[in-house]
């Protein structure tokens, strides 16, 4: 039997990401080998909104899975285009691990006690206009590059950094941790903390044994909020999903890019009484953040 081909990215953090997987379907009898994709995502200097947002980093991954170069990519699903690729499928959502945002602040700062004027460097607009409406006093700078690079940014050219928490725990790095943001107050991208497994249709058996069904049903529902509001997923969006005794609760806010305004949607249903309850949920939300003027105050198309 050949070994299954498992494309990544060749950032460390995507090949942190994808050797977990890797493992998890070895520990599940397959034999595997790790594919490494170049995207323009990762070989381009403009900023992400620049490019036409984070899904430039799925699209060469998509091109090698169609292609037969690889039999099952690995994606943050945060970065993942909610509209589905022609001939493929997501065939596993594993475990979700932390969906909050985390800051990475020289001196032990946090966003309360940050100094007038620091420099924080992002390049997620969502995390921007977030930090402006806490901090509108502080002073947002557009980065790029790897975890490792940003980091080494902190206390030369930047008073900190915003990252997502899943992402300094996968490399190794919560150290540089100075203050992990509650989800209830600073919800984060829709998917943030899950990876997707993207196969070609009709191939989901390869990896469906890594599924984990709550968090499928929790991460569609954030999902299918950019998804009704026609929102690329570089929109200054936020969503946060959970479910409790049978429960599916969602929370959704859109935010003006430059944090002077927001709007909030929060609706919940029994994930028994619904045959879709991601999208059902996902639909309440949508339309009351619709209903409220959310395409007023921020960019929804891309």
């Amino acid at each position: 039997m050949s070994a299954l081909r498992i494309g990544t990215r060749g950032s460390a953090l995507a090949l942190a990401q994808t050797q977990k997987i890797a493992n998890a379907l070895a520990a599940k009898g397959a034999e595997v080998e790790i594919v490494v994709v170049k995207t323009e995502g990762d070989t381009s200097k403009e900023s992400l909104a620049t490019l036409g947002g984070t899904g430039v980093f799925a699209s060469a991954l998509r091109d090698a899975l169609l292609a037969g170069e690889c039999d099952v990519v690995v994606h943050s699903l945060k970065d993942l285009p909610t509209a589905p690729a022609a001939g493929l499928t997501i065939g596993a959502i594993p475990k979700r691990v932390d969906a909050r945002d985390a800051l990475c602040a020289r001196d032990g700062f946090t966003l309360e006690t940050l100094p007038e004027g620091a420099r924080i460097g992002t390049g997620s607009p969502r995390r921007a206009a977030q930090l402006l409406a806490r901090r509108p006093d502080v002073e947002v700078v557009d980065i790029r590059g790897n975890v490792d690079t940003r980091l080494a940014r902190v206390g030369v050219d930047l008073d900190g950094v915003l990252l997502a928490a899943a992402g300094l725990e996968r490399l190794g790095r919560a150290e540089a941790v100075t203050e992990y943001l509650s989800l209830a107050g600073w919800p984060t991208a829709p998917g943030q903390g899950a990876l997707a497994l993207e196969v070609r249709a009709g191939e989901e058996k390869l990896v469906t044994a890594l599924d984990h069904k709550p968090t499928h049903t929790i991460v569609t529902a954030e999902r299918a909020v950019l998804a009704q509001l026609e929102a690329g997923c570089a929109a200054p969006i936020a969503a946060h999903a959970f479910i409790d005794d049978g429960l599916l609760f969602l929370d959704a806010r859109v935010y003006a890019p430059d944090g002077s305004d927001k709007i909030t949607s929060s609706h919940a249903l029994y994930v028994s009484d619904s045959p879709n309850p991601a999208a059902d949920v996902a639909g309440r939300v949508s339309a009351e953040l619709i209903a409220l003027g959310a395409a007023d105050i921020a960019p929804l198309k891309g």
